[in-house]
């Protein structure tokens, strides 16, 4: 089984933008949720500017994918689940998001995506235990 929500998370994590590039459709249906707006794109391009260019800043350090869920799929429809530990200049957070997506041909057509928003943490876990 192909692993595009990991694929997904990893190149989140990694603020990697070709890689989501090469992940995303040309053309996605992608919708959004997070604590103070609603977002759509219909491009990778669009897509990849909003998760790793708009959501994460570029002072914003995430130190660590802390862990990631592939749920059952649900008919043709796909679900992970990743939180990010990540370090900002106000201090430490955990964001945690929810995607449902499909694919074609191993790339994603349909993304929908809900956001925790950065929660504040007690620290940063020590990753490398």
């Amino acid at each position: 089984m192909a692993d595009e929500g990991g694929a997904l998370a990893r190149a989140m994590a990694g603020k990697d933008r070709p890689g989501l590039l090469e992940l995303l459709a040309d053309d996605v249906d992608f919708r959004a949720l997070t604590p103070g707006r609603a977002w759509e794109a219909g491009t990778a391009h669009e897509v990849a500017d909003i998760l790793v260019g708009t959501w994460f800043e570029p002072q914003d350090d995430i130190v660590g994918l802390v862990g990631v869920e592939d749920g059952e799929p649900v008919e043709d429809t796909r679900r992970v689940g990743y939180r990010f530990a990540v370090r900002t200049p106000d201090g430490d957070f955990t964001v945690e998001q929810q995607a449902y997506y499909r694919t074609e041909q191993g790339r994603i057509v349909h993304l929908r995506l809900l956001c925790s928003g950065f929660r504040e943490a007690g620290g940063i876990p020590d990753l490398d235990e």
